[in-house]
């Protein structure tokens, strides 16, 4: 991590949503997603979330790091149809270590649809690939 890893950081992206995202595709092997509405998923929306934080920090790690999840507490309280922008803006708040802890919100045209704090750790690829490949056995 550089020493440009520091809380103040913020971004924002823009996606707009396609059919793609919404309930009924986040487990197209399920019967019970796909009955559901076609509105954007709250799966991908945290997926999204984890999208605009990795591009916040891009910049500030080093070559072979990279940042994973490991805690989310958003709420999403309104739906939003296909075709319709949605804005994620994320701020780093506190960096502890490798930890970092995000503040974030999302909007679509209309009105707030999400809201909370994101956790993510940095870790080194190359040794993170290894622990995966010796728990796969």
């Amino acid at each position: 991590m550089r020493d440009t890893l520091v809380p103040g950081i913020e971004h924002e992206l823009r996606f707009t949503v396609p059919a793609t995202k919404t309930v009924p595709h986040l487990y197209p092997e399920s019967e019970e997603f796909a009955g559901m509405p076609e509105v954007f998923a709250t799966g991908f929306m945290v997926g999204f979330v984890e999208w605009a934080c990795i591009r916040a920090i891009a910049p500030h790690l080093d070559p072979g790091e990279v940042s994973l999840g490991v805690h989310v507490d958003l709420s999403h309280d309104a739906a939003t149809p296909p075709g319709m922008e949605v804005v994620a803006r994320v701020r780093l708040e506190a960096v502890e270590g490798r930890a970092l802890t995000f503040s974030v919100e999302a909007d679509d045209a209309r009105e707030r649809i999400c809201a909370g704090t994101h956790r993510r750790f940095v870790v080194d690829r190359d040794r993170f690939d290894a622990g995966v490949a010796r728990k796969a056995g």
